[in-house]
């Protein structure tokens, strides 16, 4: 897997660069092949709190994890053992959906769903016009709710717009505040 390890406001020593790679090389384990994708690993400290976000581009997964503590070791750590557990996550759905159908099917988007950013106004802000400021297109693959429930999950967004395989339309799935999920249908 080659990992691109790069530093916001903090320089990455020889160090800490052998000891991401040494962490998320140990991901490898679980793929028949090693990844050809180039992942990102950024580091940062603001206010006192280390940072590591890690993406890492797969066919059909998009792995994101991210952690923030006082110690910039214990944070690689979260985050690999995040990634590890989103692995095994979407090793045993597709385990799952193999023995239930019978035959293996691409589970997730060749291109995982964009988050929709939306520009945050300040409390002086009196503007009554809204301006888009990004615009992102992405192809819908039909799934039904929980692997769109899952890709969510492990692209580490609160919603998620799909093609539900159930009904033919478009649906989203979000993140309730009290950690259960909602879904939204058109009428």
């Amino acid at each position: 897997m080659n990992l691109t390890v790069r530093g916001q406001q903090i320089d990455v020593t020889d160090a800490l660069k052998e000891y991401v790679e040494k962490k998320f090389n140990r991901l490898e384990k679980y793929f028949d092949a090693p990844p050809t994708s180039d992942g990102s690993v950024t580091l940062s400290t603001t206010r006192g709190l280390r940072t590591v976000e890690v993406t890492i581009p797969l066919p059909g997964v998009l792995l994101r994890a991210e952690d923030r503590s006082e110690d910039m070791y214990a944070s690689i750590d979260a985050v690999a053992d995040k990634l590890e557990r989103q692995i095994r996550k979407h090793k045993t759905k597709l385990n799952r959906k193999f023995r239930q159908e019978g035959g293996l099917k691409t589970l997730f988007v060749e291109q995982p769903a964009a988050e929709v950013e939306v520009p945050e106004f300040g409390e002086d802000d009196q503007s009554d016009e809204l301006e888009v400021v990004r615009t992102k297109r992405f192809l819908l693959k039909p799934m039904d709710v929980e692997e769109a429930i899952l890709q969510m999950n492990m692209i580490g967004h609160n919603f998620f717009v799909f093609s539900n395989i159930d009904n033919q339309e478009v649906n989203v799935v979000y993140k309730r505040n009290d950690g259960k999920y909602g879904l939204i249908e058109q009428e």
